[in-house]
């Protein structure tokens, strides 16, 4: 871990403000926008989830001087060739729009019966203690279901209304924001993140 007591958090989503927040502050962080900082978003060129949250990092930690998390993530379908992947936020095109990425989703599956719709929410952390970190601490998770006909439920974001999550028999969508950040990709890969900088150097 670094010495410093600031983290910058290479995102301008609130919600993932809280949630870092929440999660790092039993280890003395406070977990700040990179807006605080006036960091621009990077043009994600990556072909992976992992070299776009690298990107992401390193360019917050960079202009900010400070230790910084990124994340990527993405719904990877099988039927698809693993499509709509890193591209999961602009699927539909820029800019992004969930509602349009979902109507996408549904007419390219429109041929794939249910049942045979399996796919996967992926989401990779990066932290770098500065920008030139050789050894980044990197976790990925996946969080498996498959991908409905029809949208169910009210809650979430993005994919979540239509991908199915098995071990609940319901929509990501239709859990509680509690079950959501236990068992999503999301949750689990921050838990991950946290054992990592929590252990001992």
């Amino acid at each position: 871990m670094a010495d410093q007591d600031t983290l910058v958090l290479a995102s301008g989503n609130t919600g993932k403000l809280r949630e870092f927040q929440s999660l790092l502050a039993p280890l003395g962080l406070e977990v700040r926008p990179q807006r605080d900082f006036a960091v621009t978003e990077v043009e994600e060129t990556g072909l992976t989830f992992v070299e776009n949250a690298l990107l992401k990092a390193r360019e917050a930690s960079r202009v900010s001087g400070l230790p910084a998390l990124a994340d990527d993530s993405g719904l990877e379908v099988d039927a698809l060739q693993g499509a709509p992947g890193i591209r999961s936020a602009r699927f539909a095109g820029e800019p992004s729009d969930d509602a349009a990425n979902n109507r996408k989703l549904l007419e390219a599956l429109k041929d794939v019966p249910e049942g045979q719709r399996g796919a996967r929410f992926w989401c990779v952390l990066v932290y770098l203690r500065h920008a030139e970190d050789p050894v980044p601490r990197i976790v990925q998770c996946a969080w498996e279901g498959e991908v409905l006909a029809y949208p169910r439920g009210e809650g979430g974001f993005g994919y979540d209304s239509l991908f199915w999550v098995p071990e609940r028999a319901m929509t990501a969508a239709e859990l509680s924001a509690e079950d959501k950040n236990r068992l999503s990709h999301r949750g689990r890969a921050m838990q991950a993140l946290l054992a990592q900088l929590s252990a001992p150097s």
